[in-house]
Parts: C-alpha cells; sequence; structure tokens
C-alpha cells in the first residue's frame, strides 16, 4: 500500500509566497508533492533521511493532505474518512502498560547516547528518565528526534529510529 500526497490550497499558496518560512530542504519536498507520486517514489526522488517526518509535519500544518490510496495492485482510491497522521502516537492502552513505557524510555536514552553521546542533550534524558506516563514521554519526542538528527548517522537511520519509537510510545 503506498499513500499519495496533494498539496491544499495552502500548500499553493506557500509555493507562491514563501509566505510560511519553511526550510529551503521542506520546500523542496513540498514542490515535489504533485498527487501523482506515492512517498516511495518521492523517497527515490528527495534522497531525504527523515522524509516521513517531514512528510508529517506538512501535514500535520496544513500543506498537504492525503490524496489517494495505491493498493498492492496499483489501484488508486479515495479513503474513505481521515487517515491518521504518519507521524501520530498510537493510542495508549488502558491500562497502561509499564513494560511498554519502560521499553520507550529506554530506547530514546539508548539512541541518544549512541548517536549524540553520553553527556549532549542532558536536559532531554532527565526529562525521559522523570517521565511517568506516555503522556509525559511523548512531550519529549520532538526534542529526542531533533537531537537524534544532528548527526550523521542519526539522519540515515532517522526513519527506522521514529517508526521504531511510534510503536512503543
Amino acid at each position: 500500500m503506498g499513500v499519495v500526497f496533494a498539496k491544499t490550497p495552502k500548500g499553493h499558496d506557500e509555493i507562491t509566497t514563501k509566505a510560511g518560512g519553511l526550510t529551503p530542504r521542506v520546500r523542496r519536498v513540498l514542490i515535489f508533492i504533485d498527487g501523482k507520486r506515492t512517498v516511495e517514489e518521492l523517497r527515490g526522488m528527495l534522497q531525504s533521511d527523515d522524509l516521513q517526518h517531514t512528510l508529517g509535519m506538512l501535514e500535520e500544518e496544513g500543506y498537504i493532505e492525503v490524496g489517494v490510496v495505491v493498493d498492492e495492485k496499483g489501484q488508486a482510491a479515495v479513503p474513505d474518512g481521515p487517515l491518521p497522521s504518519i507521524t501520530a502516537f498510537r493510542p495508549v492502552p488502558e491500562p497502561a502498560n509499564p513494560k511498554e513505557l519502560e521499553m520507550a524510555k529506554n530506547y530514546m536514552m539508548n539512541s541518544l547516547k549512541a548517536f549524540v553521546g553520553p553527556y549532549s542533550h542532558l536536559s532531554i534524558v532527565e526529562a525521559v528518565f522523570a517521565a511517568r506516563s506516555h503522556a509525559e514521554l511523548r512531550e519529549q519526542y520532538g526534542p529526542w528526534f531533533a537531537a537524534v538528527t544532528e548527526t550523521t548517522q542519526g539522519k540515515r537511520r532517522a526513519e527506522h529510529l521514529r517508526a521504531e519509537l511510534l510503536k512503543v510510545i
């Protein structure tokens, strides 16, 4: 299954006016979104390390929306209802699973140590360690992702790291 994004009116306005203050890299991704290419095709063209994150940000800010969903046979279909954002957190199970919370905390702390070193971004590590709920931990997702993608290796692995963390956070 592949997702095809299309620009919204806000996205078209951004292309002509540059009023949204997007970075050149994010703007380049927005330019390539044409309502015809799947995310996989965009990934091949753009060589962006964190394409999924960038698309999620553009979607959440209203620059793009899901146009069609392409199935395994290549058939395009308009989704029945809104799809969840590609960077959306999963619903927290009731009751919350403390093992999953611990797994997410360990994943965030270990990946920070591996990619930026044991003494960089200590405030993020401390906030992750102190988190007592999924909601508190999710507040650290943005700073964690930004810190990890500061490094070359982190940028290369950004998509994988993000996907793995979103499974348990």
